[in-house]
């Protein structure tokens, strides 16, 4: 914990750069070059997450093209927050950051007049996301902390916090943009941008890793990369990939294709046959729908969940954090599975804040960018991105049935548990599982629901309304 009667930072106080005449002159040069910057707020919602760190490197990393005058460390776990906090402290003093740093438990503190708002909260801690995981397995169903009825019950703990975040936004920094990234990410965007008035991107760094694995299949000596990126948050695929302005993807998928894997989710081997079909490179999260069977069998077999693996790796960055010699982020972050976050989110508030007009694959209403889905529709695509915002750029690629009836599918079950999410609807909730592929059968989805529901009472006030008096 950090400690309350340092010069630097008070307990939930806030942590100044040292005087003025301390600093490097070379520091002094650079930032008479950022005069001419706008001075960002940056806010952090569940900034006692471990993950932190991985967004501050990202900050640090881009010091010379985002001049930030304050982050606020927002997290309802003083305790949490404060060991990443003083981890913060030191990375930003390493790196002669001028940069005001505030620690707090207010949301409206840490909200108000900021710029941007970065989203990374888990509602019940990993102890809800091992329920999650473990209860569904009991009917077999897959249990998965961003699919099937683990991700419906993660987005139903989720979804009225970030609807009171989002308020407060309206409230206190209506101009503010809200990235977020806690998952369900994708399901979340279609709550926040269908049912408030908030500007808000919902990011992941699978389609950071996506991209970045479609790299290395490019020749020797390319000079120009584009790709073909199709889908909804962690059910997507990649139909393209262009060398010089050749498509090459579809000639590999007939032999030995690869499909990029994740930390968190257990590895499939993918058959030719079934990428031919497919159309495409599908993300990693699509294994629990094309291999369901193989992918319940793991999951019961497995000695510990996700969930309780992360568990014990987030015990041990904490410990870390701790130390006061560590002044980076450590390597055993990535293990968390979240790598290439701070990529994503960071050079996202680059492009608009200095209006580099870069492409970015974000979850977005649809706008006309795939013309098989509504308008409204929350989808994951590419996104030319500047001082105006986020454009949706319009599809051009080739797109096959198989592709669309899933991402329809889905859609009608992210809509259903928004429904149920925001109003308390078990109806809704019913139809959600009865539509989801991976559940589908009345007699699991009901009483798999009425555990999970039992089990996560506390967190779903929108289930059991408190009688009144």
């Amino acid at each position: 914990m950090m400690n309350s009667g340092s010069n630097n930072i008070n307990c939930y106080g806030r942590y100044r750069p040292k005087a003025e005449g301390e600093q490097d002159m070379k520091q002094d040069m650079k930032q008479d070059m950022k005069q001419d910057m706008k001075q960002l707020k940056i806010a952090i919602i569940g900034s006692g997450s471990t993950y932190t760190p991985e967004l501050i490197e990202g900050l640090i990393a881009r010091k010379n093209s985002l001049a930030m005058k304050s982050i606020y460390m927002m997290d309802i776990n003083r305790e949490k927050n404060e060991i990443v906090g003083s981890l913060v402290k030191r990375m930003l003093s390493y790196h002669n950051m001028q940069t005001e740093l505030v620690l707090t438990e207010r949301l409206e503190e840490a909200v108000q007049d900021a710029d941007y708002i970065l989203g990374q909260i888990r509602v019940g801690m990993l102890d809800a996301r091992i329920k999650d995981e473990k209860i569904p397995l009991k009917y077999d169903l897959i249990g998965q902390e961003t699919t099937g009825i683990g991700g419906f019950m993660k987005a139903m703990r989720t979804i009225p916090v970030m609807m009171n975040v989002a308020k407060t936004i309206e409230n206190l920094a209506p101009d503010a943009w809200l990235i977020n990234f806690s998952n369900p990410s994708g399901l979340l965007a279609e709550a926040l941008l269908n049912h408030t008035n908030v500007k808000t991107i919902g990011l992941c760094n699978n389609p950071v890793n996506m991209i970045r694995d479609a790299k290395k299949r490019l020749p020797e000596n390319t000079e120009i990369f584009d790709y073909d990126y199709v889908g909804l948050n962690h059910l997507s695929w990649m139909t393209a990939i262009y060398a010089d302005g050749i498509e090459i993807l579809q000639d590999q998928l007939k032999s030995n294709a690869t499909v990029s894997t994740a930390r968190n989710i257990p590895q499939i081997e993918y058959d030719d046959s079934l990428l031919q079909a497919a159309g495409g490179l599908p993300c990693a999260y699509l294994s629990y729908f094309y291999h369901r069977d193989k992918m319940l069998n793991k999951l019961k077999k497995a000695e510990f969940s996700r969930g309780e693996e992360c568990k014990k790796i987030e015990q041990e960055l904490l410990e870390r954090y701790r130390d006061s010699t560590v002044l980076e982020k450590p390597v055993l972050l990535e293990k968390r599975g979240g790598s290439l976050y701070s990529e994503a989110a960071i050079s996202l508030i680059d492009a608009m804040e200095n209006n580099k007009n870069e492409i970015h694959v974000i979850n977005t209403q649809n706008k006309g960018a795939f013309p098989f889905m509504e308008k409204e529709d929350v989808v994951e695509c590419k996104c030319l991105v500047g001082k105006n915002g986020v454009m949706p750029v319009p599809f051009n690629g080739i797109v096959n049935e198989h592709i669309i009836g899933l991402m329809k599918t889905i859609k009608s079950y992210e809509k259903l548990a928004v429904t149920a999410g925001i109003q308390g609807d078990r109806n809704a909730a019913l139809r959600a599982m009865l539509v989801h592929p991976l559940i589908g059968d009345y007699e699991k989805a009901n009483a798999a629901l009425d555990e999970m529901f039992k089990a996560n009472r506390e967190y779903l006030p929108q289930f059991f309304k408190v009688e009144e008096k």
